[in-house]
């Protein structure tokens, strides 16, 4: 299962733990994502996204129906 939010596209980044004697080792930064449930009323049904939880702050902002027009817009399928 792909970490990979379904609104904006974050997805893993890669860095370094540095400990206190300056040693770097390799370490991931996973977005802080959630499996969620939305109901489009102008298609009457349920999709279930991945996203992360700067998408949900634009979903309840801007409404569902304009996030996912504005998704569409940019080449994602729902």
């Amino acid at each position: 299962m792909s970490k990979i939010c379904d609104i904006t596209g974050k997805r893993t980044r890669v860095g370094n733990n540095v400990s206190h004697a300056n040693n770097k080792t390799k370490r991931k930064f996973y977005p802080n994502l959630h499996k969620k449930r939305f109901y489009i009323p102008e298609e009457d049904r349920w999709v279930t996204l991945k996203v992360s939880t700067s998408a949900l702050r634009t979903i309840n902002k801007n409404g569902i129906s304009a996030v996912l027009k504005q998704a569409r817009k940019e080449g994602k399928t729902f």
